[in-house]
């Protein structure tokens, strides 16, 4: 049978093993019950040709793989090709189901079930259907899906020995029969099943691989399985779920503006004090400045310093100011580490309690205009900390398109926390008026360039299609296991990144390029701006660390209209090379020197025409 690519050559499965695969609706427990079957990731990549993480491990004498969370197998964005390719090609398939809301997941399930895979359906959070009064009848289920299925509590590791158990029986299950005569005509001419199906869906990429037209079937073929799940749902349910009024009435206020702003706000404040004050400053304050510049910097110097003479190009590329062996693993080990981590533990709580979807669905119509839905609010919000952690978070946007313009608007107006606090040290003693000019200045190239990118750049962006699951407290296991997975995988690839900043800052600073671009820009600056040259120097350093440019102003002397287009300037001019390199590994080459370049553009031509009008 023919499939539209080899997945065990795309993922490197070694040859004997088989694929079994984790698919589920986004916010079932998939990655509980990955790391229960496996005690933990393996395994973090890429998905070729994507953005979109994928999670794999050893099971037994088999691989396990994770899947983005889907309403169904279809090609609308990366998310869902990825998914869709891996369950093609799954050996085996374990189906998460939401047992509180087993009537919409089932819809997945009677999918994976007429593409002809083997299937085993874990019917998790049966808990919550206990709590809220609900009966379902399991073993119906399991006679009417024809597949074994297993009630399951993966956050407290019940039913997962079952599971295990029950993979040895996995079964096809029982499929639509009003589809078996159209997947057979397909399967006449080699289409393996599940390429059939999807091509019978109307599935584009799959029928053009093949060399077919896309069937014109999909709102059929829904429609039937959206009444067959509901007709199953209807007979193993009874007594439906009371719910908890206190969620419920707490779900309602976090989506409605009127009261969902507000939460966000106190929300966004809580986020600033951990990240942008105790993780930022305290903590950076002990790892970067103690730990790593004076306990392992003054070592490693002196080691060096044994064997090389100081100033040597060798010495400078080792443990110069910007020295593989010294600004690299300060500056990843220190500064960013605990960021990342502090990031990603923020990020795990919004998850796992359910407030994230609801964040993206308050913020959606909003952000519609720039080109982006509601999901990009997450690497906004992070961009405050750090652009360079935020630019890693726009993955989980729905297309290409959307990750260029959000990376965009992430590299040229947004902040960082340590940026942030020096603006504020030197805006604050300008008064108010000053204050709102910038607000007012920076805001506006945020909306201007969304609009501008959303209305150039060729394609269409996804539409916010996301599940809003009940208010839950965050397991602290669940939490801890999310921050350390993505902590480690962040810093296997920036680390390489570092290394090569390095070089090239210290070629560049040896051979004299850095004072020539130094002079090339201080004519802009002098004449275009109207600053002192000396500001020049700020500007380059604001390259190497966002806070370093916004500090340089600190030692000038300049009326308050010059400090404002100099912290403008600061603020638009190109992200810090940690940024740029994580924006070149994520976007690539041309893109990253476009944004690189843009960035560059905007913000001596924002400054300039402010300098003007002041």
């Amino acid at each position: 049978m023919k499939h539209c690519h080899n997945l065990a050559e795309t993922m490197a499965i070694p040859g004997g093993k088989r694929s079994i695969v984790l698919a589920g609706n986004p916010n079932v427990g998939k990655s509980v019950f990955f790391n229960e079957l496996t005690g933990r990731y393996v395994d973090v990549s890429n998905f070729p040709g994507t953005t979109v993480e994928i999670h794999r491990a050893d099971f037994g004498r088999d691989i396990l793989i994770d899947t983005p969370g889907v309403y169904g197998v279809s090609s609308f964005n990366d998310e869902e090709r990825v998914a869709r390719d891996i369950i093609l090609h799954a050996d085996t398939v374990i189906n998460i189901v939401d047992a509180p809301h087993i009537e919409r997941d089932l819809f997945l399930t009677l999918q994976v079930i007429d593409m002809g895979l083997p299937v085993v359906v874990a019917l998790n959070m049966m808990d919550e259907v206990e709590e809220s009064g609900m009966r379902i009848d399991v073993e119906k289920l399991a006679e009417l899906l024809g597949v074994p299925v297993v009630p399951t509590v993966a956050v407290k590791k019940k039913g997962i020995a079952q599971l295990k158990e029950a993979l040895n029986r996995a079964s096809h299950g029982i499929a639509d029969p009003w589809l078996e005569e159209k997947l057979n005509s397909l399967g006449r001419e080699g289409i393996s099943r599940g390429d059939a199906l999807l091509v019978l869906e109307g599935d584009e990429e799959v029928a053009r691989c093949h060399g077919l037209s896309p069937g014109t079937w999909r709102e059929d073929i829904y429609l039937r399985r959206r009444r067959r799940a509901n007709e199953i749902a209807n007979t193993v349910v009874t007594a439906p779920g009371r719910g908890k009024k206190w969620n419920k009435l707490a779900a309602q206020w976090m989506t409605r503006p009127l009261t969902g702003i507000p939460v966000l706000l106190g929300f966004l404040y809580i986020m600033y004090l951990f990240i942008g004050v105790f993780v930022a400053q305290t903590v950076v304050g002990l790892t970067e400045e103690i730990i790593m510049q004076e306990i392992y910097g003054e070592f490693i110097v002196s080691l060096v310093g044994r064997f090389l003479a100081e100033g040597t190009f060798l010495a400078e590329l080792l443990t110069g100011e910007f020295g593989v062996l010294t600004m690299a693993p300060i500056y990843l080990l220190g500064l960013l580490l605990p960021l990342v981590v502090g990031f990603y533990l923020a990020l795990s709580v919004m998850e796992d309690s359910g407030y994230l979807p609801r964040l993206a669905t308050l913020v959606d119509r909003s952000l519609n205009g720039l080109g982006l839905n509601g999901r990009a609010i997450i690497p906004v919000i992070l961009g405050f900390g750090c652009v360079t952690m935020a630019t890693i978070t726009t993955r989980l946007l729905g297309s290409k398109r959307e990750r260029i313009i959000a990376t965009v608007l992430l590299g040229v107006t947004i902040p960082c926390s340590a940026q942030l606090g020096v603006i504020a040290g030197l805006i604050a003693p300008l008064g108010v008026g000053y204050l709102a000019i910038y607000l007012a200045t920076i805001l506006a190239v945020f909306v201007a360039l969304g609009t501008i990118l959303n209305r150039v750049l060729p394609g269409e962006s996804t539409h916010l299609l996301i599940d809003l699951p009940p208010l839950r407290l965050p397991r602290l296991r669940n939490v801890l296991t999310k921050t350390y997975t993505k902590s480690l995988a962040f810093m296997k690839e920036a680390a390489p990144l570092f290394a090569l900043a390095a070089v090239l800052i210290t070629v560049l600073d040896y051979t004299g390029a850095m004072q020539w671009l130094q002079d090339v820009l201080s004519p802009l600056t002098v004449s275009w701006l109207g600053l002192p040259r000396e500001a020049t120097t700020a500007f380059i350093m604001g390259i190497m660390r966002r806070d370093f440019g916004a500090a340089g102003l600190y030692g000038l002397t300049l009326l308050p209209a010059q400090t404002l287009v100099g912290l403008v300037v600061i603020t638009l001019f190109v992200p810090c090379i940690a940024s740029i390199m994580v924006i070149i590994k994520e976007r690539g080459w041309k893109d990253g020197t476009y944004i690189w370049t843009g960035s560059l553009v905007i913000a001596f031509l924002v400054g300039g025409l402010l300098a003007r009008l002041l």
